[in-house]
């Protein structure tokens, strides 16, 4: 244990329901989540979710695609991913399990942690698909599930074919998606 950790306060979820604005907790560590997302981000974000619903009216319509909630992962654990796709029934005001597929939208502020200490914390709960969509570049970058450890997919176009554990299927024109 590092110095700064052994000394660091640690939240937990009882505090994070306290606290005004938009949080996320990882490890018992708060991270701020303003300021709000540009309006490009929210322009793909809106795209993606629209094209994941437009999929599941085919063959996968107990699937749904949230926008930022709360993924109550432990006491000391909240995110708030940009995208969420969810194939059960959410009985809480937060998710408590394991969500299909997430996104996060790079941006100056988060990239780091999304392609570090979320990507490590989604690979270790198991969340089969890690999408990081970086506006800048137009990158969608296909992280699944194999062997407990992500492998990036090497799909030479931006059409990709996701296979879900609750046996939905579905692709996605990651083209269209750029304002």
């Amino acid at each position: 244990m590092s110095i700064a950790d052994k000394y660091r306060p640690q939240f937990t979820y009882d505090d994070y329901l306290l606290w005004e604005g938009r949080w996320e907790l990882i490890d018992g560590m708060p991270y701020a989540m303003s300021p709000a997302p540009s309006p490009n981000h929210q322009d793909i974000t809106m795209n993606l979710v629209m094209l994941f619903k437009a999929a599941f009216k085919e063959n996968c319509d107990h699937c749904k695609a949230y926008i930022p909630i709360d993924w109550k992962i432990s006491d000391n654990t909240v995110v708030q991913p940009d995208v969420l796709i969810v194939c059960k029934k959410i009985e809480k005001k937060y998710l408590d399990f394991i969500p299909e597929l997430i996104v996060e939208i790079l941006s100056p502020s988060t990239a780091y942690k999304d392609r570090h200490e979320k990507f490590e914390l989604y690979e270790q709960e198991g969340v089969p698909y890690y999408l990081l969509v970086d506006p800048k570049f137009k990158k969608v970058e296909i992280f699944e599930l194999h062997n407990a450890k992500y492998q990036i997919s090497q799909n030479p176009s931006n059409l990709f074919e996701f296979r879900l554990g609750s046996g939905c299927r579905f692709s996605i024109n990651f083209d269209i998606i750029w304002p």
